[in-house]
């Protein structure tokens, strides 16, 4: 099956649906049973990992269709859903150490993760260090016996360097370490890093999953062993997800190859005339050939989505906020991965490699407006990006 077709039709069960082309939304808690056998079957089946309605929190019909269709997807064993994608990274941080572990950390990872790893699991004892995106398979030098988890987002949704999963997986598997990859920037859809070698996949399925910024949520997705951890871990937290939310995710996910068709091909075509202005250093956009992340997207991705970055060659924050200030199109705001385009300074914070580029940039999500709309919205603020930069 073509993965534009699997995108449409997994998780689809029209038996279990009741010939309903979309899972009904089952809203549930409490579930009732006939007799202790049957309790004690459901039970047994939720326990064994089967589909079985057991209590609310384990899911409904309406979770499973989203977890088989993006674990089928994304070629893993099961996915757990969760609220958001903050809680999709920190629950699969949570499933992999225990106090005393260490864990190596891409520079670019979701900042509010990097902060977890610093701040909240230091108090279990739990070290974090950081490294430079491109280390590629010289992490074997930063690994320590208690190395126990690598976490890596790939590209990094600020400086978008993409990693060479295959040799950081490498050497995590000698020393039974595991790695952990946040997938956002990519969907299932263009990359699958279960097959380069990553052991859990992490997606903030609020972005293009559900592509229309109205639901939050995470999921994971990983190896048999892997996803055990983290589904045990998940049970202890407690974590579950309304099945509205999830309607709307599985409803996302179904236009999703149409959406980032769009998102890819209005994304190049500014990315290639935002490299032609005389204001732009660099366009951060893995998909542009000369981009140093080119070559390593082009063997492990099948595809660009929306979200890119640029820099400066002279920046201020006045001339930044001077273009951010009067954009028609480009709303000021968080998040990406939605129908509508976004704009925001970019001004990374790092410790293995210090970001040399002039700072404030700008991260721009391309939504699915008329390109040449964008291109002209654009266009207009750094004409008031260079007359704010001339008179500061």
């Amino acid at each position: 099956m073509k993965k534009d077709t699997k995108v449409v039709h997994a998780g689809h069960n029209k038996a279990r649906n009741g010939g309903a082309v979309n899972t009904p939304v089952v809203h549930a808690s409490t579930i009732v049973f006939d007799t202790m056998a049957d309790l004690r079957e459901a039970e047994r089946k939720a326990a064994a990992g089967e589909r079985a309605m057991s209590y609310g929190r384990r899911g409904t019909p309406t979770h499973w269709t989203l977890q088989e269709a993006l674990t089928d997807l994304a070629g893993g064993a099961e996915t757990i859903l969760v609220p958001s994608g903050l809680s999709a990274g920190t629950t699969a941080v949570l499933a992999c150490v225990k106090a005393g572990d260490h864990i190596l950390a891409s520079d670019s990872i979701y900042g509010p993760t990097r902060d977890f790893c610093t701040s909240f699991m230091t108090r279990f004892g739990v070290e974090t260090s950081f490294y430079d995106p491109l280390i590629g398979g010289g992490i074997a030098a930063l690994m320590k016996p208690n190395t126990t988890l690598i976490l890596c987002e790939s590209p990094g949704s600020l400086t978008f360097e993409v990693q060479d999963i295959p040799a950081i997986a490498a050497v995590a598997k000698k020393q039974n370490a595991r790695v952990a990859i946040d997938n956002t920037w990519a969907t299932p859809l263009y990359c699958q890093p279960l097959k380069l070698g990553a052991d859990l996949v992490i997606e903030a399925a609020t972005k293009y999953i559900v592509g229309h910024s109205d639901a939050m949520m995470g999921a994971i997705t990983g190896t048999a062993e892997a996803i055990a951890l983290v589904k045990k871990t998940n049970g202890a937290l407690g974590l579950s997800v309304a099945p509205d939310d999830v309607y709307l995710a599985t409803r996302g996910l179904r236009t999703l190859a149409v959406r980032l068709e769009r998102h890819q091909a209005s994304a190049m075509k500014i990315a290639q005339w935002l490299q032609g202005r005389a204001e732009i250093k660099r366009v951060l956009y893995p998909g542009l050939p000369g981009d140093p992340g080119h070559a390593l997207w082009k063997r492990d991705f099948s595809g660009a989505t929306g979200l890119l970055g640029m820099v400066f060659k002279t920046t201020s924050q006045v001339a930044v906020e001077a273009m951010l200030a009067g954009m028609d199109f480009f709303a000021l705001g968080f998040s990406w991965g939605g129908f509508e385009s976004l704009i925001a300074p970019l001004d990374p914070k790092r410790t293995a490699l210090r970001w040399n580029e002039p700072a404030p940039g700008i991260r721009i999500h391309v939504g699915l407006e008329d390109v040449d709309d964008l291109i002209a919205d654009l266009d207009k603020g750094l004409a008031r990006f260079c007359k704010a930069l001339g008179s500061s």
